[in-house]
């Protein structure tokens, strides 16, 4: 007899994820099966569900890869982990391990990389699979809802933090306060750094200063840029920009000191300005960054574990994932949503799925 799962999936681009019954996977070498508990919502979901990627997901596919669960089956030759164990599934659900990036320890760049909710099922679902090479431990006792954004949005901003290249008692801007954003303020602040937080909206603004941001600038103020370089004695040593407009990225450039490094991990579509002149004569350094490897996985929730990091979290059932979406779309979530597939009832196609 085939056991079912509730899972949302994506059956068309830029249309409604449909709730259904479908089998449950089962691992295969070197894998395990995961009882998700909750799942974080990204914008990297939305962006998959819509196909707004020059390499899109192959149709249909589960999204979601902030996953917090437990293991409840072990695949072939797992030795480093057992059933009952507390595990996250990343973005990176495997990476060759033989080529020059990842034998050097940037597995995150390889080339023939699989991610979790894109080019292999994700945790919009009651399981999903996990390679256990690449899942990460979890505190025993954690509470899986507050983790899971970790899984995506910590390692992301930790792993950006780094790329700055700012040092404890500099100064860093994170441009853009949404789950990323509120993320790297704090990450940021237990690193030891000083924290300007520049967003658009007045909640996000506000969520920067619960977050423990020095300073908070409105980015649409006319004195915005001016404000910023004063209060740091003439501009931040870097700038993370976690911002989903193209705008965003032109004022980074703006807000840095001579020899500062704007990273950028935010993913909107489109272009932006970038003025030759002061890059070259201000030594900047534009660098981008994509999640983080196994090791920065790790010491991303380490934070997290200590109580140094918490993510602001709203919980939802899985059905309502075409809701959270639509508030996606429209700047409307604050902090982070996350969904938990064995909490909720699911409506699809007329039927009542009790958890």
């Amino acid at each position: 007899m085939t056991h079912l799962m509730k899972a949302a999936i994506v059956r068309e681009f830029k249309s409604p994820l449909t709730l259904e019954r479908v089998p449950i996977p089962e691992p295969g070498l070197g894998e395990l099966l995961v009882k998700v508990m909750a799942c974080g919502v990204c914008h990297t979901d939305l962006h998959a569900a819509d196909g707004d990627w020059p390499i899109k997901p192959k149709l249909p596919f589960i999204p979601g890869h902030e996953i917090a669960g437990v293991v409840v089956a072990l695949g072939v030759g797992v030795k480093n982990f057992a059933t009952g164990d507390a595990v996250g599934v990343p973005w990176l659900h495997d990476a060759c391990r033989s080529c020059e990036y990842c034998e050097s320890g940037w597995e995150s760049l390889c080339e023939h990389q699989h991610n979790t909710g894109y080019s292999c099922n994700g945790g919009f679902a009651e399981y999903v699979v996990a390679n256990a090479a690449f899942a990460a431990r979890l505190p025993r006792g954690v509470n899986f809802a507050s983790i899971a954004p970790i899984l995506c949005a910590g390692v992301t901003s930790f792993k950006g933090i780094k790329e700055t290249e700012v040092r404890a008692g500099e100064w860093i801007v994170i441009s853009g306060v949404g789950g990323l954003g509120h993320l790297a303020i704090q990450y940021a602040k237990a690193m030891g750094l000083h924290v300007a937080a520049v967003d658009i909206t007045s909640d996000k603004l506000g969520l920067a200063k619960r977050s423990g941001a020095d300073l908070v600038v409105d980015g649409r103020a006319p004195d915005a840029i001016p404000q910023l370089l004063a209060r740091t004695s003439g501009g931040a040593h870097g700038a993370l920009v976690t911002a989903t407009s193209p705008d965003a990225f032109s004022q980074a450039l703006s807000l840095v000191r001579r020899k500062g490094t704007v990273c950028i991990v935010g993913l909107p579509p489109g272009n932006f300005d970038t003025p030759i002149f002061d890059v070259v004569l201000k030594r900047l350094t534009i660098r981008g960054s994509i999640v983080g490897t196994r090791r920065d996985l790790d010491e991303a929730i380490a934070f997290a574990a200590e109580g140094k990091v918490h993510a602001d979290v709203s919980t939802a059932p899985l059905g309502d994932i075409n809701r959270i979406f639509d508030a996606m779309r429209r700047g409307r979530i604050e902090g982070r949503i996350v969904v938990q597939p064995h909490a909720d009832a699911v409506q699809g196609t007329g039927d009542l799925y009790a958890a």
